[in-house]
């Protein structure tokens, strides 16, 4: 991978982690703003519901915070764009449609027949 194509990946692993904190700030904010004491249960149990699946989407965000700091460390080693399975190149549409990944098409999809091959 050249290195104009390098510093693309690189700045949208920077925007894709800029964006998810933003988000995480702003459900911080959302969820310690204290304007929420609902005198019906039923109101209660709705936003209830509604921050635990708030919740849940954050911490999905959160591993994936993990694995763009972990993409832009293989830029910064040069491994990135090199699959770790079978050490071929990752294709620039599968680093565009998901620019964290570690596996090349091909390993993935074995992968992935692997693992359902073994919960069936």
């Amino acid at each position: 991978m050249n290195d104009e194509q390098l510093a693309y990946f690189k700045k949208k692993l920077q925007d894709m982690s800029k964006d998810l904190l933003s988000e995480a700030n702003k459900t911080i904010t959302e969820m310690t703003d204290g304007g929420n004491n609902y005198p019906d249960p039923t109101d209660r149990a709705s936003a209830e519901s509604d921050r635990n699946f708030e919740l849940r989407i954050r911490d999905r965000e959160r591993k994936l915070l993990t694995k763009i700091k972990e993409a832009m460390e293989r830029i910064e080693n040069d491994d990135y764009g090199v699959c770790e399975a079978c050490g071929d190149d990752i294709g620039e549409a599968r680093l565009e449609a998901r620019p964290v990944t570690t596996l090349c098409i091909a390993c993935k999809t074995k992968q992935e027949n692997y693992e359902k091959a073994k919960a069936s």
